[in-house]
């Protein structure tokens, strides 16, 4: 594996490649914005990360900004272009926003909150136990 010299990237992009998002397109997704990213000269600028489930199955294919922390649903390779260039603007890519941090947390987009709810109860057992 690679190791990058990252003291030029302003940009860290986290891609899904769980099995929900791979079953909608996560590889073509992937390889597509890696293309894209590569096509303009931008590899030091733009970090891309591949990762397994993050956990917003039904926002598949996901992918997340850092350090803007803003979340991305439903993307396809077709978005490519658009979605880096939003990142570039610094401006969300706003049809596809499904989260954005803000101060107080994390802010769903307007719409269904599509998503399972945790049992409190059980990730507070879950933590003691670590």
């Amino acid at each position: 594996m690679a190791t990058w010299d990252l003291s030029n990237t302003k940009h860290h992009l986290l891609i899904c490649n769980g099995s929900s998002c791979n079953k909608a397109g996560a590889e073509e997704l992937t390889q597509a914005i890696r293309n894209e990213i590569q096509k303009r000269d931008l590899d030091d600028v733009i970090h891309t990360t591949r990762t397994r489930c993050n956990g917003r199955c039904y926002d598949k294919c996901v992918s997340i900004h850092y350090p803007k922390g803003t979340w991305y649903k439903d993307l396809k390779a077709e978005d490519t272009s658009p979605f880096i260039d939003s990142i570039l603007e610094d401006e969300d890519y706003t049809e596809k926003v499904s989260h954005t941090f803000t101060l107080e947390g994390f802010v769903r987009s307007s719409g269904i909150n599509r998503g399972v709810s945790k049992d409190k109860e059980k990730v507070k057992k879950a933590s003691k136990i670590l």
